[in-house]
């Protein structure tokens, strides 16, 4: 396999103003999963993250790799959708993906790409968001005359959680493990067939030339296959093997045994992937059957949970007619809906969402 180079005399990216130069590198996968060590790793060998950037916190010291403009633009879409950042339900990946058909999207995407490629030939787009609009920048790369290419993070499920726990402060184990396999079995299937790469975030830290100088080559990556010493030193500078400060074990966590067996099986069959030759039929073949199981149990978890949801909805209808009364008028309906917990509400199925907020509707008075 080709090395990085060491040769203090090469380019880490040659600029050209010809579309066939053009790379674009798209980091997905699970927040917490190491997105932004590979993305900034990228950046310190020459690709560009288009500014501004969002601007490194305590839960990310050394940034996150990942453009504002690409986190709003995501935001939006997924208000848009009514899909969470970390959604279960498998039907967020349908809300979602009926965006990707909007052209006036899809020309607002590739017209900020060409914007981009005109300062860079060789772009890193990240983050945790992305996955949900794959379909999206897979159209818009290609209208920008490159073809889009995805290196998706690998890391345990149960340090994904345990690491969003401990910088975000995020509850609910269960929530969290399902939306997990949910996101990473459809970002597997949404990228199948597109030039891609799996990178195991251990690997990452364990010595970040061996999967990096991986990506150069299957991308054509100039920024990588011809680093320089600079700027290799700065990477081993960036790349602190510490990061891996998480690490528990399912012992730790109290998960539906259907549901851990799930996670266990997703994770066994996603790290396949990131072995030489393991992108393979029989892999894809098994992961389709996770992605089966998996939408299954959704599917018996969404209908045992319907009474509750179902109760939370009319709890809601009450104490906005209450509200209304008290203060003398008629709320909007976005206010009564917006009483039930978002977690409860994304188990009803969209057909019976829309049913309900059309008595919601009613109660509260239309949209005034």
């Amino acid at each position: 396999m080709h090395q990085i180079s060491s040769d203090p005399n090469a380019t880490p990216n040659a600029t050209s103003e010809t579309a066939s130069k053009r790379r674009i590198v798209f980091v997905a996968g699970s927040g917490r999963s190491g997105t932004s060590t590979l993305s900034g790793i990228l950046k310190e060998l020459g690709m560009r993250v288009p500014v501004p950037e969002v601007t490194p916190d305590e839960t990310n010291p050394k940034g996150f790799g990942e453009s504002q403009w690409v986190v709003d633009l995501h935001n939006r879409l997924l208000r848009q959708a009514n899909v969470q950042v970390s959604d279960a339900r498998p039907q967020a990946w349908f809300e979602a993906g009926r965006l990707a058909t909007n052209d006036n999207l899809r020309h607002e995407i590739s017209t900020w790409l060409d914007r981009q490629f005109g300062d860079a030939d060789e772009l890193v787009v990240k983050d945790p968001r992305l996955s949900w609009f794959l379909g999206l920048w897979r159209v818009a790369a290609m209208r920008s005359g490159t073809e889009a290419t995805f290196a998706t993070m690998l890391r345990p499920p149960t340090e994904v959680i345990g690491s969003k726990a401990k910088y975000y402060g995020r509850r609910g184990t269960v929530d969290g493990i399902a939306a997990w396999v949910n996101m990473m079995l459809h970002t597997e299937r949404a990228t199948r067939g597109s030039k891609r790469v799996f990178v195991r975030y251990h690997d990452l830290l364990d010595d970040w030339t061996v999967p990096v100088n991986g990506l150069g080559e299957i991308f054509d990556i100039q920024a990588v296959k011809t680093a320089t010493p600079s700027s290799i030193l700065r990477v081993h500078e960036f790349v602190d093997p510490n990061l891996r400060r998480v690490q528990i074990t399912w012992d730790s966590l109290s998960v539906p045994r259907q549901l851990q067996a799930l996670a266990q099986d997703t994770w066994e069959q996603l790290n396949k992937l990131a072995d030489p030759d393991g992108d393979n039929e029989k892999t894809h073949a098994e992961l389709d059957v996770l992605l089966d199981e998996y939408t299954a149990f959704y599917e018996d978890s969404e209908a045992i949970a319907a009474s509750t949801a179902l109760a939370s909805l009319n709890q809601g209808r009450r104490e906005g007619r209450r509200g209304a009364r008290k203060r003398g008028g008629v709320p909007r309906y976005r206010r009564v809906a917006n009483r039930i917990p978002h977690s409860l509400r994304a188990k009803i199925p969209a057909s019976a969402r829309r049913r309900v907020g059309g008595v919601v509707r009613k109660v509260a008075g239309g949209s005034r």
